[in-house]
């Protein structure tokens, strides 16, 4: 597993753990320090061991709050996988993933067993994104195929939980997934290939505000989505944006979901940064090392050969956006609208289509 080291401490707007409640996490980690702050210089308040179960209650750039017993604390969130929709560890268990436990088998299955090729692949109540999270499998990991649907697999396994999981990221037995799979689909040129451009923010949530010059991010994100859009159609490709006025604010939900009804190649998100420190440049986010690396880092090398502001490089980020989605995805931040000299260069038109035109050469790049 990558070890992870936030390079900034910084604040994304984009979503919130604590807003939308807390939730039960396993720890996937030999030994995993506990830290006063979101950022890996903060103090070491405590640690945790493999398998311990903790309550998230916010999030901060990749990093979560947690609290198990007396330890509360900073934790970097790749080391956590989510185990349910409740609060409650009690009981080392969940509501929700106590529900599927059965060895029931449904009429009309595919039958067949597997194996999973993604490092971490979610367990769901039903044949999309859109339905709750009842688990996790890792790498390796043997299931029973009960019945495929579309892109997606009804799946046991070894110790009878019964749920759905997307059908690229397993393979063996009678499995074979079609050729229309996104990950089938990435190679080659990106002439052809269809990109979802997500503009961040939007309507009522303007995201962040400059605090020089009172830029409003959600134009930012909105305007350079528009130039990504215009390089990658002269490409070739196909881009479909989540959003395509001001007043629009898709919910993050309908963002992931946008993606998987047009069985997209990839997804990037555009955001615009902010940070309580004198910090400065572009940072590109993954949340998959199987799935989202490969694009983010395609991105990030075409950021870094000169947009006008340095790239600090990739990080993990445990953001709805990357999570929940099961294609290729990054989330590129694009300067920092708390440092007065970023403010000043993202708020320009040739800033924006420098960074635009990175971004399409980096996922032409991705597909060649």
């Amino acid at each position: 597993m990558l070890a992870v080291t936030l390079l900034l401490s910084t604040t994304l707007q984009t979503e919130s753990v604590h807003a939308a409640g807390a939730y039960t996490a396993k720890v996937y980690a030999s030994s995993l320090n506990v830290r006063s702050e979101p950022a890996a210089s903060a103090s070491v308040t405590g640690s945790l061991k493999s398998g311990a179960l903790v309550t998230v209650t916010d999030e901060q750039h990749g990093w979560l709050k947690v609290r198990a017993g007396s330890i509360s604390g900073w934790v970097a969130g790749y080391y956590l996988k989510r185990t349910g929709e409740t609060s409650s560890v009690a009981s080392g268990t969940t509501a929700a993933a106590a529900s599927v436990k059965t060895s029931a088998k449904p009429s009309g299955s595919a039958g067949g067993s597997a194996h999973v090729t993604a490092s971490s692949l979610r367990i769901r109540g039903g044949p999309g994104t859109g339905y709750h999270v009842l688990g996790s499998l890792k790498e390796g990991d043997s299931i029973t195929v009960l019945l495929r649907q579309g892109d997606w697999a009804r799946i046991r396994t070894t110790s009878g939980e019964i749920g759905w999981v997307s059908g690229q990221y397993i393979a063996g037995g009678s499995t074979s997934w079609s050729s229309g799979s996104s990950n089938a689909r990435n190679s080659g040129s990106i002439r052809g290939k269809l990109i979802v451009i997500d503009p961040g923010h939007g309507g009522s949530d303007p995201g962040m505000l400059g605090t020089s010059f009172d830029t409003m991010e959600k134009d930012l994100t909105l305007q350079t989505a528009f130039y990504v859009r215009d390089y990658l159609t002269a490409k070739g490709a196909q881009v479909k944006l989540t959003r395509t006025r001001g007043d629009q604010k898709p919910s993050l939900a309908r963002r992931v979901q946008i993606g998987q009804q047009l069985r997209a190649d990839a997804f990037v998100s555009i955001h615009y940064n902010s940070s309580p420190k004198k910090v400065s440049g572009t940072l590109t986010f993954f949340y998959s090392e199987n799935n989202d690396l490969r694009l983010a880092r395609s991105i990030e090398n075409r950021l870094r050969q000169g947009i006008g502001l340095k790239s600090n490089g990739l990080s993990f980020g445990d953001y709805h956006i990357l999570r929940e989605n099961s294609l290729p995805a990054t989330l590129v931040e694009l300067g920092f609208l708390t440092n007065r000299s970023d403010e000043s260069i993202v708020r320009k038109a040739s800033y924006q289509k420098k960074a635009a035109k990175a971004i399409a050469d980096g996922l032409a790049d991705y597909f060649d």
